[in-house]
C-alpha cells in the first residue's frame, strides 16, 4: 500500500480572499477507484518546492535509452521534439512466454502512462504471454525516421490499436502504413478516429469496413447517430456498450462474437484504468493472436459512470449532486464562508480512469485554497453539456437553481462533441440556460511543457484550431494553458503559476456575480492612437465620448456608484482631458495617480524586464521626471482611464527592430494600478482598439513571460469591439482574454454627388434626352470639360473636345457610357456615415441603407435571389450580362443598370416605411403576411412595377422575408444590456463577427464576437468568387502589358478579409499558383492538389504572400497550405513557360545555393508575437526620414518565412523575400467591405510593397498595383491609383461623408485628420496618388475660412496634425502647390501652436 501526504501551499492569509478556504493545512489527494486508494502524491502533481511529498511503493519507469539514429528525437523547428523510444517496452525476460508485439497510435498521452503500467504489470506477472509495445503519439508520425521506425513496428506486430486520429495527413499516413499489412495483423482495433482508419478495424470475421452494408444492430446504430452532429456519436456509444455485449454474449455466430469482442474492446479502452487495459491485450492475445496457443484469462471490464462528479478527497464517483453536497457539507478539510463562489470544472473521464489527474487535481486544490466550493464534473463521452445539465443545478426540489457562479473547462475540447464533429447550437443553448462565464483552459496536447515554453508561437496550429477556436464558437473565454505534459511518461503536469493564473481569474469572474452593483468597480479604457492629445478616444468608427456617457448611464441605472457624472458627452471629453479650458492651455491629460518608483516596482514583478528596452523607471513616457503617471479621470466606482501608446512610435531606429519592443514601464504602471492599487473588478477596453493585446508574447496560449498575459493579471476583460473586426476581436480574445461585444458599425450609406460631379450628371441626363439634336455635340463637349475640371480624365481617356467630321454617335455614346458608369461608381460607393453611439440602433433611413446593400446579393441559404437579379429576369436579361456591359461603358446597359438601383432602393424603403412610426424609428416590424391579407399589391412590389420592371411577387419574396428579418435584427438594440449582463458575471451569447451586408448573421450585435473554424476556409463559394477575381485580375494586367502574363505578383493576406469573405483571397493564391484545396472526409480543408496545366489553361502564377500579423496567428494551418501548394507547384516537371513558380525557384536555387523546395519559400509574415511593418507608425507620427528607411522597416520585419516542412517555426528569410520580390510584376490587395477602405486604416499602405519592389527590380520597372473590390455582387479589379482617387473622392472631399463625421464634434476632425494621414503613407509606399487630391484637401478644409475655424474650435491638436501633414507631404514631394498656400500653411499652423499653448 503506498502512503503519501501533500502539504498544501501557499495557505498564507495573504491569498486567501475573504472566502477562507481550508481548515488544515494537508491536503489529502486520494479517491478510490477500482477498489484500491491511488495517491497522487508526486512531483508531477503541482511544479512547486514548496510541497513536500513521500511515497514509498510508486516508482516511475525508468527512461529507456533514446534511438541514437535519430539524433535524440529532435525535430529542428517543430513541435514533436520528445523520442517515442520512451514509449517502446521490450520484455526482459521471456522466459518461453509467446511474446506479443502490439503497436499504437493515439491522440490523448494519458494513455502512454496507463499502457505502459499495463504491460509492465503484465510481462511482471502473467505466465503465458509477454508483451512488446512501440507507441507513437499522433504529431510523431509527421517525423520521416519516426514514421519509418513506426512502420518498421508495424511490419512485426500482431496488433495495432489506434484512437481519435482525427487529422487528416496522419490518418493519410497510418492508412499508408496498416493498410499493406492489415491482413497480416492478427488483430486491428481503431476507436473514434477518420472514416477511412475506422475501417482498418478487423477482430476476426468483424470488421467495421462493412458498416452500412448490413442490417446488423451495430451497424445500423452507427449508421443513423453519423448522421447527428456533434457529441452524440460518442454518447450513444456509451449507451450502446451498456446493453449490446450482453446481447451478444448469447448470438451463436463468430461475427456476433468477434462484435461484441470489438465492443468490449471499445469498453477496455474507455475503461482506462492499467487493469482494464492489461483484460483488453489479453482479450484480443487470447481470441486472435495466432501464436498465442494458451488460453488466456480475462476479467470483464471495470465499467464507471458515463457522467459524474469526482473528487480526489472523496471515497467515490457520485452520480447525483445532492450526494456530491452532503459528502462536501460533512467535510472536515476546509471552512468555507457560506457566501463562497462555486465554481464548476468540466473533466475528461480518460484522464481520472487512466490515473492521468494531477493537473485536475492541482485546479481544485488552487481553487479550494481560495476559498471557492468546486463542483468537477467528468463526461465518458464528448457531450459535456450532459453532466452540466445535470450536476450544476440544485435539485428540482429545491428549485433548481444554477448552483454554480462560473465553468471553467479543462476539456480544451467544444462542449458538445470533440475533434471531428460539435454541435455549437445544442452547447449554445446549454450555456445560455445556466447563464454563467464559461472558461475553457487548455492542457498542452501536441506539446512537452519544454517546447510549449520554448515556442514563440506558442500552442501547435492543431491545438489552436481544435481546442481554441472551436470552444470559442460555443461562447468560450480566456485559452489559458494550465497543464503540461512530460515528455517521457506522456502523463500531465500541473503548471503551478498557470493554474494559480486560471484560479483567479475565474473567481474574479465569480464575484461579479457575488458582489452588489453599488461595490463594483469598473475601469474603461480608451485609446490615444497616435500618440496626442487630439486622438484621446480613437476607436474605430464609434463616437467614444458619446457612447462612453451612453454607457456611464446605463451603469447609473443598474445601481452602480457614478458619482458626478456631467451634463454631457462633450463635459465629460473635457473633464478627461483635464478641465474646461485642458483642449487648448494644458499640454497634458487629467493626472488621475502618480505612482511612485518603489510601489510601482514592489507591485509589478516583470517591471524589471522592461529596462532592457527602456532603462530604469520612470523612463520618459507618461511620467513627471520622479512618478509613473496615469492619465484619467474619476466617477465614484467608475475611472475612466487613457492607455498609453506603444511608446516607440515615434523612434525611427527601434520601428527597424524585426520584433516589436516590450510595453514601457507607463504602459506597464497603467495595468498595476487597475488591478494592484484601484482594485477593478473588471476593465471595460473601448472600441476597436487598443495595444495590449499586440504586445510581444506567444500568438496563443501564453505563458507568465508573456507581457499581455502579465499586464492583464487577474482583472476581467470586457471589451466593446466592431462587429465587422472578426480577426482583431479574435486576437483580444486569445491574448488580452477579453470577452467581446460587438458593436454596430455606421450604416452604409450610397456617397452621392456633389459639386461638379452632380453637374456632369446633370449634363449627362441632357445629353441623353438632346444626343440627336443640333445641341448634342455641344453638350458632350461641356460633359469632357466638366469632367476634367473633375479630375475624371485620370481614370477615362477623353479627347480635347468632339467635332461633327471626327466623331459618331456610337463614339460619343462611349464616352459618355464610360464616364457615367464612372459616375455611377462614385455615387453608389458604400461609405459608413457618421460615427456610431453604443445603444443607439439605426434610424429607419439609415436601416433601410443598409438592407438596400444586402438585397444586392444572393442568399443561396435562403432560396431568395437577390433584387437586382429578379428585376433584370422579369426583363429578359441576364444580370451578370448587364454588368459586363456596363463596366465597359456600353450607355444603354449603364442606363439600366442605374435604373435598376433605383428601383432596388425605393422598393427596400418601402418595406421599412411600413414598420416605421412618425419619427422615423422602427419599433416593431410588420410582418409580410399582415400586408397578403389585404388584396392590394404590396408598396415594396409596386414600387419594382412602377419604375418598369414586371416582376411577380414570388419572385422577389423569399428576398423580402429575408430584408424583413435582417431589419429586426438590425434594430435590435443588446449592446448596452450584454455589457451589464457580462458585469453581473453571466454568458454572453456569442456570434460571428464580419460584414452585416455579407452576413447578416453578424446581427444583432452585442455578441461574444468569435471567427470561424480555421479548417472550415475557403469555403466553395468562396473558391468560385476568388477565380472570377483571378480571371479578371490577369485579364487586365495582360490587356495593359501586351497581351503578357505577369510572372509574379506579390499578394497581401488578411485575417479579418478572409474571415468575412470565408476564404476569397486565400483561394485566390490558389488559382494564381493553379492549386484547388480538397476537403477531407469531414469536410474539413487541410489538403491541396495542383489542378492539371491543360485545365488550368494558362501558366501558373508565382506568388509572394505577406500575411498579416494576425492572419498569422488565427490561419497558420492556411499558412501550411499555401507553402505546400508552392512547393508542389515549385517542383512539378513542368516547363518554365508554363510554371513562373518554378522558373524563378530553379533561377533561386542555383544564386542562392539552395535546394528547389528552400528556394520556393513564399510564405512571409512578422516574427512571432509581432505585428505590421511599423511604416504605419513611422508615416502616422512623421518619424522617418526617407523612402529607403521605410523599405528597410518592411523587409526586416515582413521576411519571417513559413515552411510546412517545419512546422511551429516562422524563421527570418530576408535574403530569399528580397530574391522573390525582384520578378514581381504585379502588387494586390483586397478589399471586401464597404465600411473600410484603403485610406480609413493604415494597415493598407503598411503592407504594400509596391515602391520596395521598385527598388529591388534591377530593370527600373515599375509593379503594376491593383486592387480588388468585392464589396459588391459586380466584383472590380482596379488599379491602386483609381481606388485611391474613388476613396478620395467619396470619403475626405464628399460633403456628406466629412459632414457626418464633423456631426460628433472632437472625434470627427480627428476622422478627418486620419484619412489624411493615410493618403500620404499611400504616396510613400506606392506613388500613386494625384496632385490634386492634395489640393482639394487644402482647399476645402484650410483654405475655406469657416471650415479652418470650425475644425480649430472643435479638435485643434488633430486641425494642427491635418496642417502639418499637407506640409509635409509638399516637403516629401509628393504634393506640388503654390508658394501662397505653403507661406499660408505655415502662417496657420503657428496660430494654431499657440492657440493650443495658450499664447494669446
Amino acid at each position: 500500500m503506498c502512503s503519501g501526504v501533500v502539504a498544501f501551499f501557499k495557505t498564507g492569509s495573504q491569498r486567501l480572499p475573504k472566502y477562507t478556504g481550508f481548515k488544515t493545512d494537508t491536503f489529502l489527494c486520494r479517491f478510490r477507484r477500482s477498489g484500491r486508494l491511488a495517491f497522487l502524491a508526486s512531483k508531477s502533481l503541482v511544479s512547486s518546492p514548496e510541497i513536500p511529498f513521500h511515497c514509498d511503493a510508486v516508482q516511475a519507469p525508468p527512461k529507456p535509452p533514446s534511438d541514437a539514429s535519430l539524433g535524440g528525437g529532435m525535430m529542428v523547428g517543430g513541435y514533436t521534439n520528445v523520442d517515442p523510444a520512451v514509449r517502446d517496452i521490450v520484455p526482459d525476460a521471456v522466459n518461453g512466454r509467446t511474446v506479443v508485439k502490439v503497436v499504437y497510435v493515439v491522440l490523448e498521452a494519458q494513455y502512454q502512462s496507463a499502457l505502459s503500467a499495463a504491460v509492465r504489470e503484465l510481462n511482471a506477472r502473467n505466465k503465458d504471454i509477454a508483451v512488446e509495445i512501440h507507441g507513437y503519439l499522433v504529431e510523431e508520425l509527421r517525423t520521416p525516421a519516426y514514421f519509418e521506425k513506426f512502420k518498421h513496428h508495424l511490419s512485426e506486430a500482431n496488433i495495432f490499436i489506434g484512437s481519435l486520429i482525427f487529422i487528416e495527413d496522419i490518418a493519410e499516413k497510418v492508412l499508408e502504413a496498416v493498410e499493406p499489412l492489415r491482413d497480416q495483423l492478427d488483430a486491428c482495433v481503431v476507436f473514434p478516429s477518420m472514416p477511412a482508419v475506422m475501417r482498418l478495424n478487423k477482430l476476426g470475421n468483424f470488421s467495421l469496413a462493412q458498416l452500412g452494408q448490413s442490417k446488423g444492430v451495430i451497424s445500423q446504430f452507427m449508421k443513423k447517430r453519423r448522421e447527428k452532429a456533434g457529441g452524440g456519436f460518442e454518447d450513444g456509444m456509451l449507451k450502446l456498450l451498456r446493453t449490446v455485449p450482453k446481447i451478444l454474449k448469447y448470438l451463436p455466430s463468430d461475427k456476433a462474437q468477434d462484435a461484441r469482442n470489438f465492443m468490449l474492446s471499445l469498453q477496455y479502452w474507455l475503461g482506462g484504468t492499467p487493469e482494464n487495459l492489461q483484460n483488453f491485450l489479453l482479450l484480443l492475445a487470447d481470441k486472435y493472436v495466432k501464436s498465442v496457443e494458451q488460453h488466456l484469462t480475462f476479467a470483464e471490464p471495470v465499467v464507471f459512470p458515463d457522467v459524474g462528479i469526482w473528487h480526489p478527497m472523496a471515497p467515490r464517483m457520485f452520480e447525483n449532486i445532492t450526494d456530491y453536497l452532503e459528502w462536501d457539507r460533512t467535510r472536515k478539510d476546509v471552512v468555507r464562508d457560506p457566501r463562497a463562489p462555486v465554481v464548476g470544472l468540466l473533466l475528461q473521464r480518460s484522464h481520472l480512469v487512466t490515473g492521468d489527474e494531477a493537473h485536475y487535481v492541482g485546479m481544485l486544490q488552487e481553487l479550494e485554497s481560495k476559498g471557492a466550493k468546486v463542483i468537477p464534473v467528468f463526461a465518458g463521452g464528448l457531450d459535456f453539456s450532459k453532466p452540466m445539465d445535470d450536476f450544476f443545478y440544485f435539485p428540482a426540489a429545491q428549485g433548481g437553481a444554477p448552483i454554480v457562479d462560473a465553468v471553467v473547462s479543462l476539456t480544451g475540447f467544444a462542449l458538445v462533441g470533440g475533434p471531428a464533429r460539435q454541435d455549437h447550437p445544442k452547447a449554445i443553448q446549454a450555456l445560455k440556460r445556466l447563464n454563467r462565464p464559461y472558461m475553457v483552459a487548455l492542457p498542452l496536447v501536441f506539446q512537452t511543457t519544454e517546447e510549449w515554453e520554448d515556442s514563440d508561437l506558442g500552442l501547435h496550429p492543431i491545438q489552436v484550431a481544435l481546442q481554441v477556436a472551436l470552444p470559442e464558437l460555443d461562447g468560450a473565454i480566456e485559452p489559458l494553458v494550465f497543464s503540461g505534459r512530460d515528455g517521457n511518461s506522456g502523463r500531465a503536469v500541473a503548471l503551478q503559476d498557470r493554474i494559480e493564473s486560471v484560479a483567479q481569474r475565474a473567481l474574479k469572474w465569480a464575484s461579479l456575480r457575488k458582489k452588489t452593483a453599488a461595490e463594483k468597480k469598473v475601469a474603461i479604457t480608451v485609446f490615444s492612437f497616435p500618440p496626442d492629445k487630439g486622438n484621446v478616444g480613437t476607436a474605430a468608427y464609434l463616437d467614444v465620448f458619446g457612447s462612453i456617457y451612453r454607457v456611464l448611464e446605463a451603469l447609473a441605472q443598474a445601481g452602480y456608484q457614478v458619482d458626478g457624472l456631467p451634463d454631457g458627452p462633450e463635459d465629460l471629453m473635457e473633464e478627461v482631458l483635464h478641465d474646461a479650458q485642458a483642449k487648448i492651455a494644458s499640454p497634458e491629460l487629467n493626472v488621475a495617480y502618480r505612482m511612485a518608483i518603489p510601489e510601482y516596482e514592489r507591485l509589478t514583478p516583470y517591471a524589471e524586464k522592461l529596462k532592457e528596452n527602456w532603462g530604469p523607471p520612470p523612463g520618459n513616457l507618461n511620467t513627471d521626471g520622479q512618478n509613473l503617471l496615469v492619465y484619467g479621470k474619476h466617477f465614484g466606482n467608475v475611472f475612466i482611464g487613457v492607455q498609453p501608446t506603444f511608446g516607440y512610435e515615434g523612434d525611427p531606429m527601434r520601428l527597424l527592430f524585426s520584433r516589436s519592443a516590450s510595453p514601457h514601464h507607463g504602459f506597464a504602471a497603467f495595468y498595476t494600478y487597475l488591478e494592484k492599487i484601484w482594485g477593478a473588478d473588471a476593465v471595460l477596453h473601448f472600441g476597436t482598439h487598443g495595444s495590449l493585446e499586440f504586445m510581444p508574447g506567444k500568438q496563443v496560449g501564453m505563458s507568465t513571460n508573456c507581457y499581455p498575459d502579465s499586464l492583464i493579471g487577474s482583472t476581467p476583460n470586457v471589451y466593446y469591439y466592431a462587429a465587422n473586426n472578426p480577426s482583431e476581436a479574435t486576437i483580444a480574445k486569445r491574448r488580452g482574454y477579453a470577452e467581446t461585444i460587438s458593436y454596430l458599425t455606421p450604416p452604409a450609406e450610397n456617397a452621392g454627388l456633389y459639386k461638379n460631379l452632380k453637374e456632369l450628371k446633370d449634363l449627362i441626363g441632357s445629353y441623353q434626352t438632346l444626343k440627336d439634336g443640333p445641341r448634342g455635340i455641344a453638350i458632350v463637349n461641356s460633359i469632357i470639360e466638366t469632367a476634367k475640371v473633375c479630375n475624371l480624365d485620370k481614370d477615362v481617356a477623353l479627347p480635347d473636345s468632339v467635332e461633327d467630321d471626327n466623331s459618331t454617335q456610337d463614339d460619343r455614346d462611349n464616352i459618355i457610357g464610360k464616364l457615367y458608369i464612372k459616375l455611377m461608381e462614385i455615387e453608389s460607393r458604400l461609405l459608413p456615415m457618421g460615427l456610431h453611439v453604443v445603444g443607439s440602433p439605426p434610424s429607419s433611413e439609415e436601416a433601410a441603407a443598409t438592407l438596400v446593400n444586402i438585397a444586392g446579393l444572393d442568399r443561396e441559404e435562403n432560396d431568395a435571389i437577390s433584387i437586382p437579379k429578379a428585376l433584370a429576369q422579369s426583363i429578359g436579361r441576364d444580370i451578370e450580362d448587364i454588368y459586363s456591359r456596363s463596366d465597359r461603358g456600353l450607355l444603354e446597359d449603364v442606363e439600366l443598370l442605374d435604373k435598376m438601383n433605383d428601383a432596388t432602393k425605393a422598393s427596400v424603403t418601402a418595406l421599412v416605411n411600413e414598420s416605421a412610426d412618425v419619427e422615423g424609428r422602427i419599433s416593431a416590424v410588420k410582418s409580410i403576411t399582415d400586408f397578403l391579407f389585404h388584396r392590394e399589391k404590396p408598396a415594396w412590389l409596386a414600387a419594382l412595377n412602377d419604375a418598369g420592371f414586371p416582376v411577380e411577387e414570388k419572385a422577389v419574396k423569399p428576398m423580402m422575408e429575408y430584408l424583413q428579418f435582417c431589419l429586426k435584427q438590425i434594430i435590435a438594440d443588446n449592446e448596452l444590456l450584454a455589457l451589464i449582463r457580462a458585469l453581473n458575471g453571466e454568458y454572453v451569447l456569442p456570434g460571428p463577427g464580419g460584414d452585416p451586408i455579407r452576413n447578416p448573421e453578424v446581427l444583432p450585435t452585442g455578441k461574444n464576437i468569435h471567427a470561424l473554424d480555421p479548417q472550415a476556409i475557403p469555403t466553395a463559394a468562396a473558391i468560385r468568387a476568388a477565380k472570377t477575381v483571378v480571371d479578371r485580375l490577369l485579364s487586365r494586367q495582360k490587356a495593359e502589358n501586351d497581351g503578357q502574363f505577369p510572372e509574379s505578383i506579390a499578394v497581401v493576406l488578411w485575417g479579418t478579409d478572409n474571415i468575412k469573405t470565408y476564404g476569397e483571397s486565400l483561394a485566390q493564391v490558389m488559382w494564381l499558383i493553379g492549386a484547388r484545396p480538397k476537403p477531407d472526409s469531414l469536410g474539413r480543408v487541410n489538403k491541396v492538389e495542383l489542378i492539371p496545366l491543360d485545365e488550368l489553361g494558362r501558366p501558373r502564377i508565382d506568388v509572394v504572400v505577406n500575411c498579416s500579423g494576425v492572419f498569422r496567428d488565427l490561419f497558420v494551418n492556411q499558412m501550411n497550405l499555401l507553402d505546400k501548394a508552392v512547393k508542389m507547384a515549385a517542383e512539378a516537371d513542368e516547363p518554365d513557360e508554363m510554371n513562373y513558380l518554378r522558373k524563378h525557384a530553379l533561377k533561386q536555387a542555383k544564386e542562392l545555393g539552395l535546394s528547389v523546395r528552400e528556394s520556393a519559400t513564399r510564405i512571409f509574415s512578422n516574427a512571432s508575437g509581432s505585428y505590421s511593418s511599423n511604416v504605419n507608425l513611422a508615416v502616422e507620427n512623421s518619424s522617418w526620414e526617407n523612402e529607403d528607411q521605410l523599405h528597410d522597416m518592411y523587409l526586416s520585419r515582413k521576411s519571417f518565412a513559413y515552411s510546412a516542412d517545419t512546422p511551429g517555426a516562422i524563421s527570418q528569410q530576408r535574403q530569399i523575400l528580397e530574391s522573390s520580390l525582384k520578378t514581381v510584376d504585379v502588387t494586390f490587395q483586397n478589399l471586401d467591405s464597404s465600411e473600410i477602405s484603403l485610406t480609413d486604416v493604415s494597415h493598407y499602405f503598411d503592407a504594400d510593397p509596391t515602391k520596395v519592389v521598385a527598388g529591388l527590380r534591377k530593370d527600373g520597372k515599375k509593379p503594376t498595383a491593383f486592387v480588388a473590390d468585392t464589396t459588391t455582387a459586380n466584383a472590380q479589379v482596379r488599379t491602386l491609383a483609381e481606388t485611391v482617387r474613388l476613396d478620395a473622392r467619396t470619403k475626405m472631399l464628399n460633403p456628406k461623408w466629412y459632414e457626418g463625421m464633423l456631426s460628433h464634434g472632437y472625434e470627427g476632425v480627428r476622422e478627418l485628420s486620419k484619412r489624411l494621414t493615410n493618403t500620404i503613407g499611400w504616396s510613400a509606399t506606392s506613388g500613386q496618388v494625384d496632385n490634386w487630391i492634395y489640393e482639394e484637401a487644402n482647399d476645402t478644409f484650410v483654405k475655406d475660412e469657416q471650415m479652418q475655424k470650425r475644425l480649430l474650435d472643435l479638435n485643434p491638436n488633430s486641425f494642427r496634425k491635418m496642417v502639418a501633414t499637407l506640409l509635409e507631404a509638399n516637403g516629401r514631394g509628393y504634393w506640388d502647390t503654390t508658394e501662397e498656400n505653403l507661406d499660408r500653411l505655415r502662417e496657420i499652423y503657428q496660430e494654431v501652436e499657440d492657440k493650443i499653448e495658450g499664447i494669446e
